[in-house]
This record gives structure tokens, sequence and C-alpha cells, in this order.
């Protein structure tokens, strides 16, 4: 497919221009498109009133570098690897069946791609409102797993099944086998104007070796909603005899043209032998956005702002404008870590954020996090100025 693409006499190249269409893609005469998938972000964090606990920082974020292979309407295929973290990304193969057998049945996803509790997880890195997810979707959320999934869609109801089965992730870690759903319903579904309430449910059999060696263990932290620091403020440390992690979800959204509210409850319940009690956690954030100059989130699919992966081909917030679009936007968060014997903490925040998104490709970000802490008889209370720059094609 990928010789008879670059050799074929049809395929064109994008034009090129600085806020929209860069040459990364080549596209065939039949609709075939073959090109970069990149997203590098180069972040900034200053703190203070931190009880000496953190330290500034500056440098690279991510920097995501693949290739993507799609037929509109009948298959995408992604590769892509974070040479920041040294982690996978997405990497998967998914097929519309509309377009395969001429009857929609849904989109069936083979390979290493988000599971679905955790609205703010489930959307993508480039997309996201604040430069870091909150409080309990940073601890709830399971992150990348490997294995398929169904997608069903329809004008009024989203409905996700998801079989996690790989031993491990692709890059060798979290053991173990996970089924996961999320549901939609959107009775509203307009262009601009959209109101969602979605739930989600997982369960995570975590992996236990062969007889006579140590159980695994569960992990549930989050940082201070800054990404540059490896300071949890809030941490359930190490769940020793752990068996399975049951989570769940409740979500809304609401977007009113350059308006919006999204909001998200989380909670996890770590199940655990050998006469360890079980460990429940949960936390909650809500949001709002304005759109200073007038454009409006992007909605597809029972996601947000999901550029480049959606049946509809559509794009982030987007201006005709030479400046592009402007938006400010305000969020609470809270979780609790706390629970028995564990004491984890407990943290809320308040983030303020502006955004600038100048064209397909451009964005600039800053955020200002009151954070609130509290863990045995330790409170620390820091003050977080971040910025962002960002590419993404």
């Amino acid at each position: 497919m990928l010789l008879a693409l670059t050799a074929s006499p049809c395929v064109r190249a994008a034009e090129f221009s600085l806020y929209e269409n860069w040459p990364t893609h080549v596209t065939a005469s039949d609709g075939t498109d073959f090109g970069l998938a990149v997203l590098y972000q180069y972040d900034f964090n200053q703190f203070s009133n931190g009880a000496g606990m953190f330290e500034d920082a500056n440098t690279n974020r991510r920097k995501q570098f693949g290739l993507y292979l799609r037929k509109p309407g009948v298959y995408d295929a992604i590769v892509q690897y974070d040479f920041q973290s040294d982690q996978w990304s997405d990497t998967f193969l998914r097929f519309r069946s509309k377009g395969v057998v001429g009857t929609d049945l849904g989109n069936f996803r083979f390979g290493y791609s988000k599971t679905p509790v955790g609205f703010e997880g489930v959307t993508s890195s480039a997309a996201t409102t604040f430069l870091e997810t909150a409080l309990p979707t940073q601890a709830v959320w399971e992150g990348r797993r490997a294995g398929v999934d169904w997608a069903w869609a329809r004008p009024h109801f989203v409905l996700n099944i998801g079989d996690y089965f790989w031993r491990k992730d692709f890059d060798g870690e979290n053991p173990g086998h996970t089924w996961a759903m999320r549901a939609a319903w959107v009775p509203l579904d307009e262009t601009g104007e959209v109101l969602h309430f979605g739930l989600s449910a997982s369960r995570e059999m975590l992996d236990w070796a062969d007889e006579g060696t140590v159980p695994p263990d569960a992990r549930l932290r989050a940082r201070p909603e800054a990404g540059l620091t490896p300071v949890r403020l809030v941490d359930s440390g190490s769940l020793d005899d752990s068996r399975r992690v049951d989570r769940q979800g409740f979500e809304a959204l609401w977007i009113g043209g350059p308006w919006s509210v999204q909001g998200e409850y989380l909670q996890a319940r770590v199940q655990r032998t050998n006469g360890q009690p079980d460990y429940n956690t949960s936390g909650f954030y809500v949001f709002g956005t304005w759109t200073l100059t007038g454009e409006a989130r992007h909605y597809s699919d029972g996601n947000v702002g999901n550029r480049r992966y959606n049946s509809r081909d559509e794009e982030d917030i987007h201006s005709e404008g030479p400046w592009g679009a402007v938006e400010l936007a305000v969020r609470y968060s809270e979780l609790d870590l706390n629970d028995g014997a564990v004491t984890g903490g407990k943290e809320h925040d308040w983030t303020l954020g502006a955004n600038w998104y100048l064209g397909e490709h451009l964005k600039l970000q800053a955020n200002y996090v009151w954070a609130f802490s509290d863990r045995g008889d330790l409170q620390v209370n820091p003050r977080i100025f971040e910025m962002r720059a960002q590419v993404s094609f």
C-alpha cells in the first residue's frame, strides 16, 4: 500500500501555509492519506510557596514522532513514539466497518490505545485545555493498553468497549488484563452546540506471576498539575497484595458557541488479598472556557478536539483570521487519597488558563495553579506558573 501510494502519479503534497496547511503529508486521488504524526511541546514551570520541595524547570514535555496512513471512511493506522518519555504513544490499526463491508457495525481498533475511563485522559494530548490533566484524572486514569476495542457512534449515542488482553503494554510494563467500556448520550450535537452525558467503567486484573512470587501492588498518585516536577503531594504509596482495580467515571459537557463547561467524577477501588483491606479513592473536576474570538470547541463522536482520527476529519479550534483563536479557562479539581490506614493525602487545585491557537499547528498556553494539599501532618500549598509552546501535525 505504501509503495503504491508513494509511486502513484496522482499523489499530491499539501500546499504550504504558515497557519494552516503544512507539507507534512501526501494524498492520493482516491483520498488515501499518508504523512507524519508529530507532537512537540516545550514547557516552563516556576514554583513558589512550595516549602522547598520544588525546583523550577524548563524542558521538553513531549517529543512524539510517528507516521500515519488512512483512507477516510475505510481505515486508519498510526505508529507513534514519545522520545521524551521513551514510551510508545498511539500505535494501532482501525477499520471502519461501513467502508469495509458496506454496513455500519462500528469501528474496530487493534493495537495500543487509551483506555476509556477519564474524559480528559482520552482527549488528545495536543488538544487539552490545560497544560496538565486534573488531579483525579492523573490518579485514576489507567493510560494506554494493548488489545482490541470497538466503537459505535450514532447521532445521539456513543458506545466504546475494549478488551486489553496483551499481558503487558508496549513498554513492557503494567502486566495484567483490562475490560473497559464507555457510553455517552448526546441529546444535542450541532456545530457549536453540544450537550453530552457519559459514564465509563473498567476492571483491571493485575497479573499474578507463578506461585510463590511476590504478589503485585497498585499505586495511585498525582502531581500538582505541573508536568516537569517529580513531586507528588498526594500519593497512596504501594498497595501490597493488590488483585484488581475497578474504575468508574461520570462525565458531562456543554458547549454553547464560545462558552463551554466540562466536568467529571472519578473513583477507583483496589481489591487486595492476604487480609489487606480494600482501598477506595475518588475525586472530581469542573472547568469552564470562553473563546474571546468567538469559536466553539470542536466535538465529534463523543470526544473533544480529537484532530486527526475522527470520522469527520475536522479540526480543533480554528480561526479564519491571521491571529488565530484566544481562549480563557478556569478549573477546580479535588482528590482524596486517604482511606483507612492509608494516608495518601487530600489536595484541591484552582487553575487559570489562557490558550492561543495560531491556526491548525501552533499553540501557546499559560496556566497559573493554586494548589492546596494536606497529607498527615504536612501541608504544602505551592503556587505554579507554567507555559507551553506546542507544534502538532
